[in-house]
């Protein structure tokens, strides 16, 4: 069963997140690399924003993250955006579904001077997510950009996964407003509205939601704190 597709960004929308992104984000080689690489290799080009993954990095920033999860590699765009502001002694750990992806991630991350901070873990991220737990994982920061289905899963980790003062972000949440039509029931949308009905529910997270609208289209995401 196919998803409905994304509403098209009109133009204007566009070309202000190139002209914010050329001033506040501009690419430099190793992230236009990271790009390039995983165009050439086949990757969905669903990377996050320039502008976006700049804002995954002042957060990572203003929390004061040493330890950061990743869930959906992709090919490292977002990987490296968030790695570089961890300090020297910090730790990310992304998962990886598909073994092709990691490789180009890893390779993109290894050329951006990340490789002894950052650690692709490949497979399932339901399986990879337990084992983080056995080994006492605690993260700073969860960034969640991976299959959308399986979002409240991926939320109910990363709430175990974290601490008191920790900070989710969970992406893709507005779905090209797709995320409020009650005839949608693709698994995306379904996965999408149970982890925002679990967010608001949690007792432990305080959150809202944000729509944004540039070069990747009309959709948004939620950031979450996790408190006592």
């Amino acid at each position: 069963m196919t998803s409905r597709p994304e509403p098209q960004q009109p133009g204007p929308a566009a070309a202000v997140d190139a002209y914010f992104s050329g001033l506040l984000a501009p690419a430099d080689e190793a992230l236009a690399a990271a790009l390039a690489d995983s165009e050439a290799a086949g990757l969905p080009s669903i990377s996050v924003s320039a502008t976006n993954g700049k804002l995954l990095h002042l957060i990572a920033r203003i929390q004061g993250a040493r330890r950061i999860l990743e869930i959906g590699t992709l090919g490292g765009y977002s990987t490296i955006w968030l790695a570089r502001a961890l300090p020297a002694d910090g730790t990310l750990i992304s998962l990886e579904y598909s073994a092709r992806h990691a490789e180009v991630a890893r390779a993109n991350i290894a050329r951006a001077g990340l490789d002894k901070v950052v650690e692709v873990r490949v497979g399932a991220a339901l399986d990879s997510l337990p084992q983080l737990a056995a080994e006492g994982g605690v993260f700073d920061l969860v960034f969640i950009d991976a299959d959308k289905a399986n979002n409240p899963h991926y939320l109910d980790w990363a709430v175990r996964l974290t601490r008191p003062g920790s900070v989710i972000v969970v992406d893709n949440v507005v779905r090209g407003g797709r995320v409020v039509d009650p005839e949608d029931t693709q698994p995306d949308v379904r996965g999408t509205r149970a982890a925002l009905q679990l967010i608001a529910d949690h007792p432990k997270l305080d959150a809202t939601a944000i729509q944004t609208v540039g070069s990747k289209g009309y959709d948004g995401f939620a950031l979450a704190y996790v408190q006592d």
